[in-house]
């Protein structure tokens, strides 16, 4: 907020600008009836009267049409706010649920809503009219210096109001808003797990446990108004009271002869609108600390997740996949997930990555497309690492198909090339062909047009998949990442997906897939062999799958003397499952 304010310092430098002329006018009204009073009535005169209704109806004209500016200028920089930070939010967000940080859910776009709400609405009008009430009452204070201390002692009053009700209400305020975005999260997770709540009878229990972290917000929120409606209401009474009280003081200097009747009705319309801007604070104070809440979340947030910096731009890679001594590390974990893995993978080259269940498999084909980061080693494109290029400079180059298939709500050629501003039509088409699901595309309402509806919900798990595999191999990136790509496949889409790879490595591009099934890696070149994290073999596919073919109790046995290395990896490997047949 305080960056996209020192942005725009002419936008701060016109609201202040219309903030003393519409103060100035608000003493229009005192001032006509101190005239009215003091001149007018003494005198009888109607045309000085008329002059003055005239002159003070202009004035009111001109007051409104500056509050109706300052109100779109207000409007205008909680747009501009938001214009400003909405890239550096999501991209933040995306990063931090990438690496799973804390607060990676959908409350930094929540906190920027609110940020933008309270700017644009009128609690901020409130602060920049503040700084006048020392005028108003030194103006009442000319008029008579009783008054003049009333007014001060009555503004006193009313701003220690407003830090009871900060004192009274800030924690609640802040506490509601945790237990608010903790159930939207639960609701979030609920929504997308819908049918495993159903068809294992957890929507009760789910349910429950959302309506808990609701009910603590509501009655955290209930907290807090009550504590600012009674500040709040004290306020508006106080200020009642010491504006008749200003009234009797002025009627008693009055008969005193200290003061004219003019100045009794003058000092009390000053003195009201000199305390307006306090008790409009004091009544707006939970949104103003929902938005301190929200503007402190969001700038932990930011601080936690660096912005993404814009390295120079490189040329294409040609698909020179090396991994040097690669090393990864969870979080709050001790033991690494990988650990000391190096391999290259040359352009038109493929390698599989075989293993049992929980061997970093998958570990490694995120590490391979960036989505994890190295904690020691690199992986590098062409000899360069992933973050010599920006994520979506790197993303043009390779092509992923993740073991959770993810589509957007969106149409089939929008998901196939991955919502390009403006695609190339024969490129989509072509990824669809080399996928086999140019075919099943033709066959929806709209062809390609067909709105697939949110996370594809339109299609089956197998056409989510071969649609991902189109999208993956739109572009003809020179790497190709894929993990578990057959998981959801018949007969026919593993044939889509054995043409696509050998489609792709005759290109030149390099082929990483990760699978369980051997049949999968026929077109692959090298085998890799992880267990534990751990590189437990690594050679040409044939060597590889000759041990995995050898009788199991030959493999339980182990290597004979002199054996060959890496001739025990058979009892590192899954079970194999029988191929499918059509």
């Amino acid at each position: 907020m305080r960056k996209a304010i020192r942005g725009r310092p002419g936008t701060i430098a016109s609201v202040f600008i219309f903030s003393c002329l519409i103060n100035i006018l608000m003493l229009t009204g005192s001032i006509y009836m101190l005239q009215v009073y003091d001149r007018v009535l003494p005198s009888g005169s109607v045309p000085t009267l008329i002059a003055l209704s005239l002159i003070v109806f202009g004035l009111y004209f001109f007051y409104g049409f500056l509050e109706w500016i300052r109100a779109r200028i207000f409007v205008r920089m909680g747009r501009m706010f938001e214009e400003d930070i909405r890239n550096r939010v999501f991209d933040a967000m995306s990063f931090a649920s990438l690496r799973r940080l804390p607060g990676s859910g959908a409350q930094p776009i929540s906190d920027m809503s609110i940020i933008r709400q309270y700017v644009s609405g009128t609690g901020p009008a409130a602060f920049f009219d503040m700084p006048w009430v020392p005028f108003y009452i030194g103006v009442v204070y000319l008029l008579h210096p009783w008054l003049g201390f009333a007014s001060l002692g009555a503004a006193i009053l009313i701003f220690c109001l407003a830090l009871l009700t900060d004192m009274t209400s800030r924690n609640a305020v802040g506490e509601a808003t945790v237990s608010s975005a903790k159930a939207a999260n639960m609701s979030e997770e609920a929504r997308r797990a819908a049918e495993a709540l159903h068809a294992l009878g957890m929507k009760n229990v789910i349910r429950q446990r959302w309506a808990s972290l609701q009910q603590q917000a509501l009655d955290l929120q209930t907290k807090a108004g009550d504590a600012g409606g009674i500040f709040g209401t004290a306020s508006r009474v106080t200020r009642l009271i010491v504006q008749s009280g200003i009234l009797g003081l002025g009627a008693y200097l009055a008969i005193k002869q200290e003061i004219t009747p003019g100045g009794i009705i003058a000092a009390s319309i000053i003195m009201s609108r000199g305390l307006a801007p306090i008790e409009q604070a004091v009544g707006n104070w939970q949104q103003y600390l929902g938005y301190k809440k929200a503007e402190a979340r969001l700038e932990e947030f930011l601080s936690k997740v660096p912005e993404e910096p814009q390295p120079m731009q490189l040329p294409p890679p040609k698909g020179f996949l090396e991994v040097e001594n690669l090393f990864v590390v969870a979080p709050g974990n001790e033991k690494p997930l990988l650990q000391g893995l190096s391999f290259k993978v040359q352009p038109g080259q493929g390698l599989g990555v075989i293993g049992p269940s929980g061997a970093g498999k998958s570990t490694l084909a995120k590490t391979l497309v960036g989505v994890i980061e190295p904690s020691r080693g690199a992986v590098r494109l062409d000899g360069a690492t992933h973050d010599q290029r920006s994520s979506d400079e790197r993303g043009k180059y390779i092509g992923y198909l993740p073991q959770d298939i993810q589509l957007f709500d969106g149409t089939a050629a929008q998901n196939i090339s991955r919502f390009a501003p403006q695609p190339d039509a024969m490129k989509i088409v072509d990824a669809a062909k080399l996928a086999n699901v140019h075919d099943l595309i033709m066959k929806l309402p709209q062809g390609y047009d067909t709105q697939l509806g949110e996370g594809g919900a339109r299609l089956s798990s197998g056409q989510k998949q071969r649609i991902a595999l189109a999208r993956a191999l739109f572009g003809d990136p020179p790497l190709i990442i894929m993990d578990e790509p057959n998981s959801n496949l018949d007969a026919e889409g593993e044939a889509a997906l054995e043409v696509a790879a050998r489609s792709a490595l005759s290109r030149g591009a390099a082929v990483v897939i990760v699978a369980h099934r051997p049949s999968t890696l026929q077109s692959m070149h090298q085998i890799l062999v992880l267990t534990e994290g751990k590189q437990a073999a690594l050679g040409p596919r044939d060597d590889i799958f000759k041990q995995v073919t050898r009788p199991r109790q030959a493999a339980a046995q182990g290597p004979g003397p002199g054996g060959p290395p890496g001739s025990n990896v058979v009892a590192l490997l899954p079970p194999q499952p029988p191929e499918r047949t059509p």
